[in-house]
């Protein structure tokens, strides 16, 4: 009976009540362990992260960016308090001015976080017009907020895991050694766990089972990509490549592109079928072995004797850009062979970072396999030899040349699209251009033999352009060229110069902010029109027809060749 009294009381507490109470607890006493200077660092990377970037971000990115800005921040800002304090310096805050710090804090936090909540929300789709993608709803910001919280919460208890577990690493080893040996050996054994989960054996293990289990899914074939008849591609019947063991990017690259009606239709010329050789990862054991294959292939078709033979390295699973190989056989009318491989079952985005090692012996082993071949052939007969690649394959097939030199001295003509900052070739290119010149597009010994355009109105420097033309493809908005691990804490050449027509001019280096910003830049970097980003399309029809000159060939052409691609969605 006093029970049910008791549950009848109104100012008895409830269930509810009490777990309201209880969570109320918990929270003032997480809020509690807060530190002050680490919240308002924060702050102060939350207004940061709001700030432009290169490509507008879809609000759950911007959420993750701001979530990690914040997470930053605070670990920055409670290290330097932890450093005044190792210093001997500890102010003794009377209670009210604490209070008083905690209002002001509380304060500009309720002023600044909708604001720039707001403000971001205003530059994110600035940034869309500049790029021609349509504007979102402004009320995100809500969302983006939200999770910001609950990316800085993760991130913020998996630090304190990690300290916590390191204390208990230096309180067990304490009992055997003094203390200060204790806290270095526990330091000393997390970062070793570091090093190897980034670049031990688990990693390598991780690659190697990503690699297997994508392996399965290569099997697919894309929606009305069907076997070639024609003898001139792999995975015809005629072809010792079978169709099955293409991998299913291998599959579109032979299974479209078009034929000499099609090049005859659209240029007006007579042409003859173009030839695209492939060879999967499944056709040997060893990536030398593909390549090899694929020489095979170019025996086959007798690709030793057209006009033009180009050598692709692809990315990731073996992708190869439509829009350049296509363009590449309408200017030469067909008379081309093209070369590509695949040589991981990575996609593109994992084998970005998981793997960088595959696309450079890939890239070096086909350009040599080819090379090798190609020098022995009499120099009056032998095809124009020119190489191209988008992104990984852009980093992997530079690999097979010392140096931008060494390009314009064995090929003929090169277009690098897309390529990823981390290139050894590109950098070095990009450090050696002209005074006065900038990062996004460097002049380099004046152009002669190799240019970069983001425009192909670029390649125009009015200077002499000699026979043998290299030329890098890139954007200023695209996250791929420009990411660096130094954005961290350095500010690049390319912001600090004039920006590029598709950029932001409001965008500025922010540490550690833009690393990240640019870092969530790269994962929708090809979802954007053509001509921005990581979007590279029909314009390659001008820029091969600026790398190998035809006589005849007009301005019209080009653009006859780049509207077919636009119609055709290569």
């Amino acid at each position: 009976m006093t029970a049910v009294l008791e549950r009848d009381d109104p100012s008895a507490p409830t269930p509810t009540t009490t777990d309201t109470r209880r969570l109320r607890v918990r929270l003032r006493g997480y809020a509690r362990r807060l530190h002050p200077v680490g919240l308002a660092t924060a702050l102060l990377f939350f207004t940061w992260s709001m700030s432009p970037s290169l490509l507008p971000r879809v609000w759950y990115l911007q959420g993750v960016a701001t979530g990690i800005s914040v997470a930053l921040g605070y670990g920055l800002g409670c290290a330097g308090a932890w450093l005044v304090r190792s210093c001997g310096v500890t102010p003794r805050w009377s209670a009210r001015t604490r209070r008083i710090g905690w209002w002001l804090l509380g304060v500009a936090a309720a002023v600044l976080v909708p604001v720039f909540l707001v403000l971001g929300a205003v530059w994110q789709n600035h940034i869309r017009d500049l790029v021609s993608v349509e504007q979102t709803n402004e009320a995100n910001v809500l969302l983006v907020f939200a999770i910001a919280v609950a990316v800085w919460f993760v991130l913020l208890a998996a630090a304190r895991g990690i300290r916590s577990g390191t204390r208990r690493v230096s309180a067990f080893v304490g009992r055997f050694v003094p203390r200060p040996a204790a806290n270095v050996t526990g330091l000393v054994i997390a970062v070793v766990l570091g090093v190897l989960l980034v670049n031990g054996a688990l990693y390598n293990g991780l690659v190697a089972f990503a690699n297997w289990t994508f392996s399965g899914a290569d099997h697919d074939t894309a929606p009305g990509v069907v076997a070639p008849t024609a003898p001139e591609r792999s995975g015809s019947p005629a072809s010792a490549q079978a169709w099955d063991t293409l991998g299913k990017e291998g599959r579109t690259f032979v299974g479209m592109g078009p034929d000499a009606a099609a090049i005859t239709a659209v240029t007006g010329r007579p042409a003859i079928e173009p030839i695209r050789v492939y060879a999967g990862r499944e056709a040997a054991d060893t990536v030398a072995g593909v390549a090899d294959e694929v020489v095979a292939e170019l025996d086959r078709t007798h690709a030793w004797e057209r006009k033009v033979l180009a050598v692709n390295t692809t990315t990731g699973r073996g992708w190869v850009n439509q829009d350049v190989a296509s363009s590449l056989e309408y200017l030469e009318g067909g008379d081309t062979a093209i070369a590509s491989m695949q040589y991981s079952f990575l996609p593109s985005p994992l084998a970005f970072i998981a793997d960088r090692e595959t696309p450079q012996v890939a890239g070096r082993a086909l350009f040599n396999a080819v090379f090798a071949r190609w020098i022995d052939l009499p120099t009056d007969s032998r095809p124009k030899l020119v190489v191209f690649g988008e992104s990984l394959g852009s980093y992997g097939g530079q690999n097979a040349f010392a140096g931008y030199q060494d390009m314009a001295t064995r090929v003929d003509g090169g277009l690098w699209v897309g390529t990823p900052n981390f290139t050894p070739q590109w950098q070095e290119v990009t450090a050696d251009r002209d005074p006065g010149s900038s990062e996004i597009r460097p002049v380099v010994d004046a152009g002669r033999s190799v240019r970069f355009a983001a425009d192909p109105v670029d390649l125009d420097l009015g200077t002499e352009w000699g026979p043998r033309r290299i030329v890098y493809w890139q954007h200023a908005s695209d996250p791929i060229v420009w990411w660096s691990p130094s954005l961290l804490l350095n500010e690049p050449d390319w912001l600090t110069e004039p920006r590029g027509r598709d950029v932001d001019p409001d965008m500025r280096w922010l540490p550690l902010v833009t690393f990240w910003q640019v870092t969530l830049d790269m994962v929708f970097s090809a979802d954007v029109p053509a001509g921005h980003g990581h979007a590279y399309g029909p314009e390659a029809a001008q820029m091969w027809a600026q790398i190998l000159p035809t006589d005849g060939w007009t301005r019209a052409d080009t653009e006859r060749v780049q509207a077919a691609l636009t119609d055709t969605g290569e």
